[in-house]
């Protein structure tokens, strides 16, 4: 199918920044950025749903928002996107709230420090701290942490799934991975980004956001940054991979699943038609994100109820 209406709504909610820092000023292009996403959320994503349990909560040092609707649910941490530079608990506060609600999951969303303030591996290392926290405080949360999930949203999948690579690795596999289109690629080398580059995101952004975050290049080519880069796959967790067709990162999400597949991982790649980045956490302007929101929410109540 085409372009979604709805997508053209989406772009005229947030401000577009001035031409002149997109060239002249990275600091000032980054604090536009930061408030930008902040200021619009509301009108983006909508009302919050109300919840028995949302609680702030110091994970080990690494602030995070837990949700939940019943005592002793699974957990699922959720990580949010923003080029590793932008982004918070805040703004992904009501995907988080229906997830919880239509999962009966607890969701514990990370609010791991960004770039370029922390550049790599402080957002990694946030992230295997709260898994390490939830592990060995569940009980005190009032959440079943033998029962564990990870996830998240462009910088946040790539995070997600290097951090369950990682689980993987250490003998203390994760349960299930939800990767809603994840940056694999730090070469920003697919087809897609020639194709659809003029929908809000594109191949220069990404790679300002790979070597903001990364900036040592020989760190790009490595496993705990590129995914792909992995020698083996194998063992990772079950995965539900979303990609959106307008979306830069389309390509490489689906590479990444087909890499998977090929290693033996259960894997349910769902391609979002008319739609592009970033569209999962606006409820309140896209069909697709309540649609997607609520596939996640069955699949980690299936994968997660055992």
């Amino acid at each position: 199918m085409g372009l979604h209406p709805q997508v053209e709504q989406s772009l005229r909610i947030r401000r577009r920044p001035p031409a002149d820092l997109l060239t002249t000023d990275s600091d000032a292009l980054l604090r536009f950025v930061r408030l930008a996403m902040e200021e619009t959320n509301e009108a983006e994503c909508g009302p919050a749903i109300p919840l028995p349990v949302v609680v702030d909560v110091d994970a080990a040092g690494v602030p995070c928002r837990l949700y939940a609707t019943r005592h002793a649910a699974p957990v699922f941490v959720y990580v949010h996107g923003g080029g590793w530079t932008y982004g918070s608990v805040e703004t992904v506060d009501r995907l988080c709230r229906r997830i919880a609600d239509r999962s009966g999951c607890a969701v514990l969303s990370v609010g791991y420090r960004l770039a370029p303030e922390h550049v790599f591996p402080a957002a990694l290392d946030d992230v295997e701290t709260v898994l390490a926290f939830v592990r060995a405080e569940g009980a005190g949360l009032g959440v079943d942490a033998s029962r564990l999930a990870i996830g998240g949203d462009s910088a946040g999948g790539q995070l997600a799934t290097v951090a369950a690579r990682r689980q993987r690795d250490a003998g203390t596999p994760l349960d299930y991975q939800v990767l809603i289109y994840p940056a694999i690629d730090p070469m920003t080398a697919s087809e897609s980004y020639d194709e659809v580059g003029g929908y809000g995101l594109d191949r220069a952004s990404m790679r300002l956001a790979w070597e903001t975050f990364a900036p040592e290049r020989a760190d790009r080519f490595g496993p705990d940054v590129a995914p792909l880069a992995a020698p083996d796959l194998s063992g990772m967790p079950p995965t539900l991979l979303i990609t959106a067709e307008f979306d830069v990162l389309r390509d490489e999400g689906a590479e990444y699943a087909d890499a998977l597949l090929a290693a033996g991982v259960p894997v349910v790649h769902v391609r979002y038609a008319g739609v592009n980045h970033g569209f999962a956490r606006k409820l309140a302007v896209f069909d697709a994100a309540r649609c997607a929101a609520d596939h996640i929410a069955v699949t980690l109540r299936a994968a997660l109820t055992f």
